[in-house]
């Protein structure tokens, strides 16, 4: 099973930008009920598509630089940086199948 790791203001232009694969950064807080409900979809993904993207998590109450940057105004709010650029943002709760079609547009 592929690993969801936490990725912070400091280290995102590295993890993120500069990755050579696509990455879905999933941006939540730890008293967000949506988001909780997101995580193991979120999880499912990362197992099923590891090898072609790199999923991480940003909580954005301790990291709220980068949500700033990226206009993070509800969560969670799933994004999807290629080649150092957003492709794709996802907000709010949505089913596996079309969470895995919306993310897929941008491999």
């Amino acid at each position: 099973m592929a690993e969801v790791k936490p990725v912070a203001d400091g280290d995102f232009d590295q993890q993120v930008l500069k990755s050579a694969k696509p990455v879905l950064v999933d941006f939540w807080a730890e008293w967000c009920g949506p988001c909780r409900m997101v995580a193991p979809v979120v999880q499912e993904l990362a197992t099923e598509l590891a090898g072609k993207l790199t999923v991480l998590k940003m909580n954005v109450d301790e990291n709220p630089e980068t949500a700033a940057r990226y206009q993070v105004m509800s969560i969670p709010t799933l994004a999807v940086f290629k080649g150092g650029e957003l492709q794709e943002k996802l907000i709010g709760y949505r089913p596996k199948a079309q969470l895995a079609e919306e993310v897929a547009r941008s491999l």
